[in-house]
């Protein structure tokens, strides 16, 4: 399952939900958020794994990547949306 590492004060992270709402993803059955404000472990994870504390921030197996334009073009291309 995807995970989004995300913060809802976070215009592009609020960016991704959106365009995955759009694309008809479902929320536990396609794609998990993961809440990751400053100073929690969810942020320190983001930073272990991507080297940059920022977000959105998207872990699906080993691939993980950061960026809201690049995140959205990820999901339409796994889940063949257009």
């Amino acid at each position: 399952m995807v995970e989004l590492y995300l913060q809802y004060s976070c215009p592009y992270c609020i960016k991704v939900m959106n365009a995955a709402k759009d694309m008809g993803l479902e929320e536990e059955k396609d794609y998990r958020i993961i809440r990751a404000e400053m100073g929690t472990m969810e942020r320190l994870k983001v930073q272990q794994l991507g080297g940059k504390s920022m977000v959105p921030f998207l872990v699906d197996g080993h691939h993980w990547m950061y960026e809201s334009a690049d995140i959205i073009e990820y999901l339409k291309k796994k889940f063949n949306r257009t």
